[in-house]
């Protein structure tokens, strides 16, 4: 981030390495990274609990492309991430912010100058413009639309002395206001956006110098990262061979360097070697995604030495997500429809008008000057009263105190939340609360529920009392006793099973009371606190607890148990296989110290298990069951080892993990050589908790016509727990779990399998979703948006956005896409609507998305009750507006068609621009605040919801209706004060004139269907402005007619012959055909 040579060697040997400063205690705090990408560190070595450290801060800009809690990584689109200009880098030309192509990159501890490739600038930009781009890009943006270019081409035209119909004032004014609050609106969210990033790229680092020193001790640390969705904790591990350092600086001073594979977008898999050439014989070690650390981490505690691999827009995180798009309503196009319509009714009236005069003389330029004399047909005001309208809709979302802390980020799409068809949400923090529980242990011929759970403790407790008191077998026992013996023993192994097989970590806080050293001395139950990968992982481990055996101690070597009698057991750990979402499983290999056994235990999905462990007829039937209730179901074995078996399985493990290629296939199959014939322990049952009101929520929404589809990382299996449980799927519906495919063959034989089926929901994995959409997709979409409900597992955030974008295309339908973790913003932002939770995970998605909530409950009322008022109110506000615009037109139709087809003008000056802004403006706006029931009734009958999604409230249908009325009204007012007036033309105008104020009033409170306050305060505001102003007006009109009886008699026929009409045949159609609305609000 500096600029010069000598900033330039700084910022290198900072991007190779770095220190942070010790932290003492367990405390969360953030690894603010210089780094990585999903990935951003090969973590050299970890400090232990209180060390500190020694390494001066270097007064460096930040080079962080991390995401914080409280800045929205929004970098740029994957497929365009090598094409484009590099964010807040150099300019292409000068191709200073490294190559085009990702590669493999080779770093060197502390040895700058032998980098081989340039990397890119590791800052954040999220700004849409730059401070030159900013004033030519915002009106671009806002001429690129035929509504705002027919307007400047209108107002250039006034230059003209021959096209010149009244003062420049009248043209120019309104546009400019309208340019005006744009341009304000789009420089404060620039500058929001640029105060944001400057935080960021601000922030000061510490990097290790040869003159700072750090004790190392040989550790493993838990980071927390919201990229892969998930609220848990990772375990990270050091390089070994780096641990037998005495100092952190010594790093600089060891001949050593990192080989990492090219940036990729994969934040679950990483492959690379560390090697030190400079001992005897030179160390290789394999690096995996155990060894890294993500931008965006939490360290759960000390300090981490890492080397940086991947800056900017390498980073896993920015492939991930997409560059945000200003996103333009469905309903602001289908008003820009509408009025190319109105431009085309402008164009034939003017030629009409021209013909009718034969093409006398110089006819050209009379098309022009009609084309301006009628230019009222579209109306410049509609613009602004959108805008304004949807200002509204804002405040009274965020006012709402049914859903407290929404916020709308996004002022210029509300109307899409009254006309959603697919819902897409994520699951772990926005369906769930990622809270587990657990709820059952089966083991085969019993289960222990929650009510039963004594009965366990009690088996662990015997266990542990016998073997105390009784080391001899005793004789002569009778058949209970061994019953009761065997059963124990059975309970003993599945606790102690689930009790080591895991990556949970103990650590103790002090609690005011006892200091952390003396709490981890001695054990104590108060101070601790478990870390792990997984939730689930947490819960089981509680479980073993609360039954009597306790996880009180664990490093990278060993574990310690502490039994119900407070014997401390010890295993050393010999090996450990980690969960991943190809294996399904994971495994631990321990040697119990007190006896030398080695035992390899295993636990993972029934899928994978039911093929490892020794042949039984209970198994799939419990798992099934299990699954039917919303459990999360694992399944627990065991294969005990001897010496020699360890020993051959070991040599080759090692040889596989130090193989650059096909490195996990090779480990993969060394492993599966220990998986075979296990013995079946148990079968746990842990349930994810919903968050509040779900289950009532998706109900709601099903009812509206809304389909949901859920979206997760998460296992297959958890997933379609979590659809039943929150009644995604209904009892009554079957689920199609579409098996893994590979290729296209297998893809067309389970599209057809899954073709005869009907009203079924679908489950299919993110693997076998890239094989049909390459091969099938026209297909697959076509069959997938037929399901009542659709549940993808293990999708990555890239394909989350590719099924949003996919479903706009294939149906044209709105989407909105819910989540609340960094993995979810791509979807986000490929949505029409964007809706962030606040959660656990941070506020990526909130920050990113168009509306944020607090909770998924408060859906509900965002798209039932503000969503259907936003559209309805919108598509009222426009029509009102249009046809005020064509009354005034039509008037000026008859008024030239009377006066021999002459282009001039019936009001001038302060009338005209008076007549749509101080006189009917608030009247009109007011229509923001009607509603046709009240929130309760929309809430209690969805079912209003499903009429919006037709587009009823605005069509060509209803725009054609309020065209006739405008047509009508405008012919007989100006028709009625031709025929009324007496002498003067100056009486015209005053007839005319009042007669259509009134009229608009009229036709406001005709449109109203519930009368709020402010409604009346503006038609009675509107009314009097007019009433006062009129002295002001005698240029135009005359006072002294107006005060007349003659005038108020004329004037009043008019008003009636208008709108009464109108009046009868609003209330025939109340009466005869009435809304659905009006039958619940009866």
């Amino acid at each position: 981030g500096c600029s010069g040579p000598e900033a330039e060697r700084r910022a290198e040997r900072t991007r190779h390495l770095r220190a942070g400063s010790g932290g003492s205690g367990p405390a969360p705090r953030r690894c603010r990274q210089t780094a990585a990408a999903g990935l951003g560190w090969a973590g050299l070595g970890w400090a232990g609990l209180g060390a500190a450290g020694s390494a001066s801060p270097a007064p460096l800009r930040p080079t962080a492309a991390a995401m914080t809690d409280n800045i929205p990584l929004q970098p740029v689109r994957q497929k365009k991430r090598m094409d484009s200009k590099h964010r807040g880098g150099c300019c292409e030309c000068l191709r200073c912010c490294g190559r085009r192509e990702p590669r493999p990159r080779t770093v060197w501890l502390g040895h700058p100058e032998k980098r081989e490739q340039r990397y890119p600038r590791n800052v954040i930009n999220n700004q849409k413009y730059n401070f030159f781009t900013f004033l030519p890009g915002v009106l671009f943006n806002q001429f690129k639309y035929f509504f705002n270019l027919y307007f400047l081409l209108l107002a250039c035209s006034q230059f003209v002395v021959e096209m010149r119909l009244g003062a420049l004032y009248t043209y120019w004014v309104p546009l400019g206001f309208v340019l005006a609050v744009t341009v304000i609106r789009e420089a404060a969210e620039e500058i929001r956006c640029y105060m944001r990033d400057k935080e960021v790229n601000s922030q000061i680092y510490s990097k290790l110098t040869a003159r700072g020193g750090l004790s190392f001790s040989t550790a493993r640390a838990f980071m927390l990262t919201f990229l892969d969705g998930e609220t848990d904790w990772k375990l990270r591990l050091p390089v070994s061979c780096t641990q037998r350092l005495p100092t952190a600086s010594d790093l600089l001073q060891i001949r050593s360097y990192v080989y990492a594979e090219e940036p990729n977008i994969d934040i679950h898999n990483f492959v690379g070697t560390f090697t030190r050439e400079d001992s005897d014989p030179p160390v290789n070690e394999s690096l995996s995604i155990e060894n890294t650390l993500w931008a965006s981490t939490v360290i759960a505690s000390g300090t981490v030495v890492g080397v940086v691999l991947y800056t900017g827009r390498e980073l896993r995180s920015v492939m991930n997500t997409s560059n945000p798009r200003s996103k333009i309503g469905l309903f602001d196009l289908e008003v820009n429809c509408l009025t190319k319509i109105l431009f085309g009714a402008l164009v034939v009236v003017s030629l009409v008008m021209v013909a009718l005069q034969h093409f006398a003389g110089r006819w050209y330029l009379q098309i022009i000057r009609f084309l301006l004399l009628f230019s009222n047909i579209i109306p410049i005001s509609l613009r602004v009263n959108l805008d304004m309208g949807k200002i509204v809709y804002s405040w009274v979302i965020r006012r709402d105190s049914k859903i407290p802390g929404t916020v709308v980020r996004s002022s210029t799409i509300p109307e899409q939340l009254g006309r959603i068809s697919y819902l897409l949400t994520d699951k772990t923090g926005t369906l769930t609360q990622n809270e587990m529980v657990f709820k059952r242990l089966h083991l085969g011929t019993v289960a222990y529920g929650l009510d039963s759970m004594d009965e366990v403790q009690s088996h662990i407790f015997s266990i542990y009392t016998q073997q105390a008191q009784e080391p001899p077998a005793v004789k002569g026992l009778s058949v209970a006793t061994k019953v009761r013996r065997t059963m124990s023993s059975r309970v003993h192994e599945a606790v102690k099973a689930i009790a080591l097989c895991h990556n949970v970590t103990p650590v103790y806080e002090s609690n005011g009371v006892t200091d952390q050293a003396e709490a981890e001395r001695h054990y104590e139950d108060s101070c601790r606190v478990y870390q792990a990968s997984s939730p689930d992982e947490v819960a089981l481990v509680q479980w073993t607890e609360s039954v009597g055996l306790t996880l009180v101690g664990r490093d990278q070597s060993s574990v310690q148990l502490r039994s119900p009698g407070g014997h401390i057991l010890n295993f050393t750990i010999l090996q450990i296989f980690p969960f991943t979402y190809e294996s399904k499983r994971m495994g631990i290999i321990v040697r119990d110290e007190s006896t030398g056994e080695i035992t390899f235990y295993m636990k993972g999905a029934d899928v994978v298990m039911a093929g490892i462990v020794q042949y039984n007829d209970w198994l799939e039937e419990e798992c099934g069951n299990m699954a039917r209730e919303g459990l999360r179901v694992l399944v627990v074995a065991k294969k005990s080892l001897t010496e020699e078996q360890y020993q051959d399985f070991e040599a080759r493990y090692v040889q596989a993990k130090l193989s650059v290629h096909d490195r996990s296939l090779k480990v993969a199959t060394v492993i599966e050589s220990l998986e075979m014939e296990m013995e079946l322990l148990c079968l746990t049952g842990v349930e994810d908790q919903l968050q509040t009101d779900v289950r009532p929520t998706l109900e709601t929404l099903r009812n509206a016509g809304i389909k949901v589809w859920m979206l997760t990382g998460d296992k297959l299996e958890t997933a379609t727990c979590t659809a039943k449980n929150a009644h995604l799927v209904t009892r009554t519906q079957d689920i199609h779990i579409f098996r893994l495919v590979t290729n296209r063959g297998e893809a067309h034989l389970e599209l057809n399998a899954f073709r005869r089926k009907h009203d079924c929901a679908l489950v299919i994995s993110g693997d076998s979703l890239e094989v049909c959409l390459k091969y099938y997709e026209y297909e697959f979409m076509e069959l997938a948006c037929q399901c009542p409900a659709v549940v993808c597992c293990r999708c990555a955030p890239t394909q989350k956005a590719q099924i949003v974008r996919l479903l706009q295309e294939r149906t044209g339908k709105l989407t909105c896409a819910v989540g609340d973790g960094g993995n979810d913003v791509s979807m986000i932002q490929e949505a029409d609507c964007g809706v962030g939770v606040e959660g656990k995970e941070g506020k990526q998605a909130s920050l990113a998305a168009d509306f944020s909530i607090t909770q998924f409950k408060h859906l509900g009322r965002l798209l039932m009750v503000h969503g259907r008022n936003s559209y309805k109110r919108s598509a009222a506000l426009s029509q009102f507006v249009i046809h005020r615009s064509l009354c005034i037109s039509t008037m000026q139709a008859v008024f030239s068609s009377v006066f021999y087809f002459a282009s001039v003008p019936l009001y001038q000056g302060f009338l005209i621009i008076g007549y749509s802004t101080i006189y009917t403006m608030f009247p009109v706006f007011s229509l923001v605040l009607d509603k046709d029931v009240k929130s309760e009734v929309a809430m209690l009958y969805p079912e209003l919801y499903k009429d919006l999604l037709k587009g009823r409230p605005l069509s060509y249908k209803t725009f054609l209706i309020w065209v006739l009325i405008s047509i009508y009204q405008g012919s007989i007012i100006m028709y009625g004060a031709l025929l009324l007036f007496e002498s003067e033309f100056v009486h015209i105008v005053a007839i005319s004139f009042t007669s259509l104020i009134l009229t608009e009033l009229l036709m406001v409170a005709l449109t109203i269907q519930t009368w709020h306050w402010l409604m009346i305060v503006a038609e009675l505001l509107s009314l009097s402005c007019y009433i006062a102003s009129l002295v002001f007006l005698h240029e135009f009109i005359d006072v002294y007619f107006i005060a007349t009886l003659s005038f108020l008699w004329k004037v009043t026929v008019i008003t009636l012959v208008s709108c009464l009409p109108l009046y009868v045949l609003k209330y025939l159609r109340r009466r005869f055909s009435p809304p659905s609305y009006s039958k619940l609000t009866s």
